[in-house]
């Protein structure tokens, strides 16, 4: 009995593993074409990075950005080609490109492939259009989410543990249910009154 039970619990920590291998590979250690900060257009790619010092000096955030305030957006023009033709960006307030906007930062041409800006941004959702005037024009757009609950990473952390909990209460009423257990206690009982 003690043998069975010990390869259920090993089989519930090798699910349990399995189901948190997704969380160790975070934003840092994906391949560029995996890297959801990435924008592409047939060759021509783009990255966003999206820095709060007031909240973490070191951490980089993509579109859930975790707090309202001063936030300095980053845009890497990854193609060299893009740094040769004149890109325009706008941080707009709102779910689409018809919300208010709120920076309308000057097309140029970006020789050295970064562009920054830093901007004060208010709870909600707001879009970052980034455009290059190039033939053929290109557009990509990031939807920006500040200060909201991600409900996907949310059910993604509380799985593991809730399946976890389902599968041990599951095999202790099977345990408790076995005939083996049920004769083992009634021992132990007989014992205790003899």
């Amino acid at each position: 009995m003690f043998r069975r039970a010990s390869k259920i619990g090993a089989a519930i920590l090798v699910l349990i593993a399995a189901l948190y291998t997704g969380a160790v590979f975070a934003h840092g250690k994906e391949a560029l074409e995996d890297d959801s900060c990435m924008r592409r257009i047939g060759e021509n790619m783009i990255h966003l990075s999206v820095y709060q010092p007031q909240v973490d000096e070191a951490g980089h955030y993509c579109t859930d950005i975790p707090a309202s305030g001063n936030t300095v957006l980053v845009v890497d023009l990854v193609d060299p080609l893009l740094r040769e033709v004149p890109i325009g960006v706008k941080l707009i307030r709102g779910s689409s490109e018809e919300g208010d906007v709120i920076a309308n930062i000057r097309t140029d041409i970006y020789a050295d492939g970064v562009i920054n800006t830093q901007q004060v941004l208010d709870e909600g959702r707001h879009v970052l259009v980034i455009t290059a005037d190039g033939m053929p024009p290109l557009k990509y757009l990031y939807h920006l989410r500040v200060e909201m609950i991600n409900y996907a990473d949310v059910f993604r952390a509380t799985i593991g543990p809730v399946v976890g909990l389902l599968l041990t209460m599951l095999i202790g009423y099977k345990l408790f249910k076995s005939k083996r257990f049920k004769n083992w206690m009634a021992s132990r009982r007989d014992k205790k009154t003899a």
